[in-house]
């Protein structure tokens, strides 16, 4: 497993991606997911993927986030190319320096909030104390305080989706990656789900990588990157994104 390549430059890319391809099959059956995509992710951003289903936004997410490996190209992750890492690396790579948000939620219903937040923490052996603190501010920077003993069962969409955004942030990842993390909320709920990610961007200083839907959800990104057919078609700067 190759190491971590020392402390990334802090004013290069979170994220490097360099002509990218990922097919899925082969001969003329072939889906070519991805066809040729360069990307760079500004650190202490929040950029927001948009594009139909099958535009390969899902993919390039997963290939950013280490769970697939690109069929082409080369991904640069905060200094360290994930083309050397092997699997155990990948592994430890998901688990230290990235977070995930996904559509689903992805709680674990027998556990409160605040123990579904620290499974991360848990996994990673970090002391009780040092674990019940972080739990404690996270919570509170999602605005669920006085929620840390109720279980998914007893939480509204939008607040289950507040834990998973804090979840997400308990190993102070460099990056978050959300998939369609407002899918199953309503307008409402789901742009403050997305002005929490904006928030988390400015407090935590951390990168995030969104894929989206909703025209509205992408006023509060930084940046929106549009793909279509597998390609980069199109880039702007929402007129919110000029703080």
């Amino acid at each position: 497993m190759t190491q971590r390549q020392g402390p990334a430059d802090p004013a290069a890319p979170m994220v490097a991606v360099e002509e990218v391809r990922r097919s899925f099959g082969s001969g003329p059956r072939a889906v070519h997911a991805l066809r040729g995509v360069s990307l760079e992710i500004p650190r202490g951003e929040l950029t927001a993927l948009k594009g139909r289903s099958g535009s390969g936004k899902t993919t390039l997410l997963n290939l950013v986030g280490g769970l697939d490996r690109p069929s082409g190209g080369r991904i640069v992750l905060d200094g360290t190319d994930l083309g050397d890492l092997d699997e155990d690396g990948r592994l430890a790579l998901r688990r230290d320096r990235i977070g995930f948000v996904f559509q689903s939620f992805g709680l674990i219903p027998i556990l409160t909030a605040a123990e579904n937040v620290g499974v991360p923490l848990r996994m990673r052996r970090a002391p009780v104390a040092e674990r019940e603190e972080r739990v404690r501010t996270l919570l509170a920077l999602v605005g669920l305080a006085g929620h840390a003993d109720q279980r998914p069962g007893e939480l509204s969409g939008g607040q289950q989706q507040r834990v998973a955004v804090a979840r997400a942030l308990a190993n102070e990842p460099s990056l978050i990656i959300a998939d369609e993390p407002t899918g199953q909320l309503d307008s409402e709920t789901g742009r403050s789900v997305m002005e929490l990610l904006r928030a988390v961007v400015r407090s935590e200083g951390v990168t995030v990588l969104v894929a989206t839907h909703d025209q509205n959800l992408m006023e509060v990104a930084d940046r929106v990157v549009e793909l279509a057919d597998g390609r980069i078609v199109g880039e702007r700067r929402p007129a919110a994104a000029a703080r």
